[in-house]
């Protein structure tokens, strides 16, 4: 691995790579033109490049702002200003994409170059139907809003994980029960797949096709207090006289 780009002193080092290559194609190159760091034409192609130290949403805006002179707008930094995390990297190309702008990363120690990452490309915006149909069913699948918007490093409460709460809170209440039992009280048609597979292991067989709340299942739910008091309410409205001795938990 070779020593870290040396970031440049000023916007200005960017310049001369950059008209050299474009030259080197044939374009005729002027820099600051009605606010335009660099300028290209060549015949009627019009070829705009706004030029920063670092990548910026300043740097976006006015790289935006060109597309009313042209189609062709990049923005250049110094390879040194490159996102060292893959992930957002990725991310950060998607954008570009997404705004119809192209990307130059250019390196001013000798030997200087200019690398083309991204060439400025209409996009049909076109919606992911298989998404927004998990989105919609993810989003109605939830009883209520037990997140906060923003969290990070912290459970979330997903709709599956929400069910398999519901199912845990009446196992807590009457022992044990089987699938058919727990679906009466609104624990829906996953309750048998929740239950048989068991991802978080808070459920145990006590029985063939009945089942118990596990000592991990009965931790998880101290996890999360304001759901399982939304579901305890809601069972115990539901069947004030159904306890855990109706259904003791089996040996």
């Amino acid at each position: 691995m070779g020593p870290t780009p040396k970031q440049p002193d000023r916007e200005t080092a960017l310049y001369p790579p950059i008209r050299d290559y474009l030259e080197a194609r044939g374009y005729t190159v002027r820099s600051e033109v009605r606010h335009c760091d660099v300028a290209a034409v060549r015949g009627d192609d019009i070829v705009l490049i706004e030029i920063k130290r670092v990548l910026s949403v300043s740097l976006l805006v006015q790289a935006a702002r060109r597309q009313r002179i042209s189609q062709s707008v990049y923005i250049a930094v110094p390879d040194s200003a490159r996102i060292k995390r893959p992930g957002e990297w990725r991310g950060f190309l998607h954008l570009l994409r997404r705004l119809e702008l192209g990307l130059i990363l250019v390196r001013c120690a000798p030997p200087s170059a200019v690398q083309v990452v991204l060439h400025p490309q209409p996009l049909e915006r076109k919606q992911s139907k298989t998404q927004r149909r998990a989105l919609l069913e993810e989003a109605g699948g939830r009883s209520g809003d037990f997140n906060l918007g923003g969290s990070a490093r912290r459970k979330l409460v997903t709709a599956y994980r929400e069910n398999a709460i519901h199912i845990a809170c009446c196992l807590r209440r009457w022992g044990n029960a089987a699938p058919k039992e727990l679906r009466a009280f609104g624990t829906g048609p996953k309750t048998l797949s929740i239950l048989y597979r068991n991802v978080y292991g808070w459920f145990a067989r006590t029985e063939r096709g009945r089942y118990a709340l596990s000592a991990t299942g009965i931790a998880a739910l101290e996890e999360y207090p304001d759901l399982a008091r939304h579901y305890d309410a809601l069972l115990a409205a539901a069947a004030p006289h159904k306890t855990f001795a109706d259904n003791p938990p089996v040996a």
